[in-house]
């Protein structure tokens, strides 16, 4: 297989990987309302309140469909000496022929770029339906979840980097969080907004590759933690609005540390508001 081939295949694999359904309306569960009345008080019991729930927080199986073929494929990928010696070894050469020698190492810091849009786009009027503190009480979910997917992973996989002996390869963090980011701006804006998302995602993932840090069946696995993980972290909404009170937007402040695997770590922080 030529490397023209294997990075056509990888690319469409990528850019198909979002998930195929439609975004549904959202709209709010409603709850039912009872009359106040006077009942002896060892008859009284007290329910709680359903969790408030919009509908695209629901989880529906359509969604796991696509971060489990991209992880089948980086499996298999993983395993196969076959994968290894048709895809991984030809993309190889192939992205050592066109580097020559220069390395691009902006991949670095576009992959926190969906990220950023996800949560800088819905200050935009008439643009996604969740408050700045729901959007950023997701990304901090959503974060730890890549976080800890994928270090699980590193340091229980411990595959061979292609252009070192660190065994830290499977999966590949940068294009997780990419692919997190993107999945994020295309559940909450749409998928205008999430084809360009998806766009800097698979940038992110073509760079690990061009730039020797990863092989093809490690953005493959990575692009299938992003993307679960921002739907991990919109389930886990309804319930997080329960325990942090965002009904009533009370002010709290959330803070969640996270590390890529790969060097980088940070604070992400959430303010209900």
């Amino acid at each position: 297989m030529h490397f023209r081939d294997g990075l056509l295949i990888l690319l469409v694999l990528l850019l198909t990987g979002r998930p195929l359904y439609a975004q549904e309306d959202s709209v709010p569960v409603p709850t039912d309302s009872t009359a106040q009345q006077t009942v002896p008080l060892d008859t009284v019991s007290v329910a709680r309140a359903p969790v408030y729930m919009l509908d695209d927080e629901r989880f529906r199986w359509q969604q796991i469909v696509a971060p489990t073929v991209l992880m089948g494929i980086g499996t298999f990928g993983l395993c196969s000496k076959w994968y290894q010696k048709r895809i991984n070894l030809p993309v190889q050469k192939g992205a050592e022929d066109i580097r020559a020698g220069r390395y691009l190492h902006f991949d670095d810091y576009i992959q926190y770029a969906p990220a950023v849009m996800y949560f800088g786009v819905g200050f935009v009027p008439r643009q996604g339906e969740r408050t700045g503190g729901e959007r950023a009480l997701v990304l901090a979910t959503s974060s730890a979840t890549v976080a800890i997917l994928v270090n699980t992973l590193k340091y229980t996989v411990r595959e061979k980097r292609p252009d070192s002996d660190k065994r830290n390869s499977f999966p590949s963090g940068h294009t997780a969080t990419a692919f997190m980011g993107a999945e994020l701006v295309r559940h909450e804006y749409g998928p205008l907004w999430g084809l360009g998302a998806y766009g800097i995602a698979t940038a992110t993932a073509v760079m690990r590759i061009y730039n020797n840090r990863h092989w093809t069946n490690d953005v493959l696995a990575g692009a299938a933690i992003g993307i679960l993980s921002a739907n991990v972290g919109y389930w886990l909404l309804p319930v997080e609005r329960r325990l942090f009170h965002l009904e009533h937007r009370q002010k709290k402040w959330v803070a969640v540390p996270w590390y890529s695997g790969e060097g980088q770590y940070g604070l992400a922080f959430s303010m209900v508001f």
